[in-house]
């Protein structure tokens, strides 16, 4: 599927995106992205899901996405599910102790952003965007930010009651993406909105080995090259993201976690019991993972036609969480909204004394009422023979899901439409 009309008219547009306030209340009723064409992106697919949204670009978070809206078929209007979106830091230490980044804050991420070759958005639309406080001054305008779609196979698939009935559906999803470089590294930052209502974030991390990282021992690094030499020093990417929910277009959500716990047989039973546990998160929180365990944030507002409360659940990627630093222990932060509150390490802004310079001093036991959320996932990186030369992308995310954002399946075919709730078999 090609882009939409209003993505498809801005072409290559020359801009870093007008300066818009984070909504901290919106109309309940939540309207598209309100924004110019060149800030806008706006894509229905060809399953029938309209995805629409408004960008700008950073100096130190790079890109943003603003008011995320999802419509699929049968909606009358966009349901809001994000205010704000971006990356909140990429914490690199080294294992021998010798540095430690903060990417964005400290070394040029958003500075970093990477001309786009045409091949390299197939079937897309490469924006060019103005980079505040680029490295080259005379030359601020980059060819970097993609919008395009992919296929992403099987949506479903369901045997009907008859042999030569077959449900099935191929799934399509908008891409969103940049490439920013920070030394010899470059992060591939994707942004994936399936048509089911789905939103995947994805850093790659691609590029070059630093030539000058070659002079760790055993344990520390692994060796490259001929030999057991030059070992090239093992280091993490601890990378955040920052949401700022305003489900139904409302900023009021509540934030839910839910833990099942696997029990013995009842008395003549056959099989173990689960018992799923809902808890209501009140008060700021540093949230670790677990088996069966997970979290949702609650619109207060938006209910789906089955008058059941929209939501959306994190599903959480392979991590490999870093006990180095107090602020990357934990793998979910939900803190209260405050304005100055935007880098999960080394922020920038200044909230004032007490206020501390990363997300885990600002868990502070206040009540949440506008939740932002703070996703940290981890990758040990121990280099390989395979990481020369260019070294082959590694990615580490997450994913958010609509739960009971709409009534059915938003991809149901017609002829399932009546299939709601139980249904007797047979019938």
């Amino acid at each position: 599927m090609g882009l939409s009309v209003a993505a498809l008219t801005v072409g290559v547009t020359s801009a870093a995106g007008p300066a818009v306030a984070e909504s901290k209340a919106a109309p309940a009723a939540a309207a598209a992205a309100d924004c110019s064409a060149a800030y806008k992106i706006e894509q229905t697919l060809s399953t029938g899901t309209t995805w629409t949204m408004c960008w700008h670009y950073e100096s130190e978070a790079g890109l943003v996405l603003e008011d995320v809206s999802y419509q699929p078929k049968g909606e009358a209007a966009p349901i809001r599910v994000l205010s704000s979106a971006k990356l909140a830091q990429i914490h690199v230490p080294y294992d021998d102790g010798s540095v430690e980044y903060d990417d964005l804050t400290g070394f040029g991420f958003g500075q970093g952003l990477m001309n786009l070759a045409p091949g390299e958005c197939p079937g897309g639309t490469i924006k060019s965007v103005k980079v505040p406080d680029a490295w080259d001054p005379e030359h601020p305008d980059v060819n970097g930010l993609c919008t395009t779609t992919r296929s992403r196979g099987h949506a479903y698939r369901m045997q009907g009651d008859t042999a030569n009935k077959v449900f099935q559906q191929q799934g399509k999803d908008l891409l969103v993406y940049t490439v920013n470089q920070v030394g010899w590294y470059e992060y591939m930052t994707e942004w994936r909105f399936q048509d089911d209502g789905t939103i995947n974030m994805n850093v790659g991390a691609t590029g070059s080995l630093a030539p000058d990282d070659y002079d760790a021992g055993d344990g520390r690094g692994w060796p490259l090259g001929k030999g057991a030499k030059d070992y090239a020093t093992s280091h993490s990417h601890n990378v955040f993201w920052r949401l700022n929910f305003g489900l139904d277009g409302n900023s009021k959500n509540n934030v839910e976690q839910y833990d099942s716990v696997v029990s013995p047989p009842a008395q003549g039973g056959q099989a173990p019991r689960n018992k799923t546990t809902r808890t209501k998160v009140t008060k700021e929180l540093a949230g670790d993972a677990k088996n069966m365990r997970w979290w949702r944030v609650v619109s207060t507002t938006g209910k789906n036609k089955d008058k059941h409360a929209r939501s959306y659940e994190f599903v959480p990627g392979a991590s490999s969480p870093y006990p180095g630093r107090s602020f990357t222990k934990h793998d979910i932060y939900f803190t209260q909204y405050k304005k100055c509150e935007q880098f999960a390490s080394n922020n920038l802004r200044n909230c004032g004394t007490g206020g501390g310079k990363s997300v885990d001093k600002w868990v502070n036991g206040q009540t949440i009422t506008h939740p932002v959320a703070w996703v940290n996932v981890g990758f040990h990186h121990i280099a390989r023979d395979e990481d020369q030369q260019p070294m082959p992308i590694h990615w580490q995310g997450f994913s958010i899901a609509p739960r009971d954002v709409t009534a059915m399946n938003p991809l149901t075919p017609p002829e399932l439409a009546d299939q709601n709730g139980h249904v007797e078999a047979g019938s």
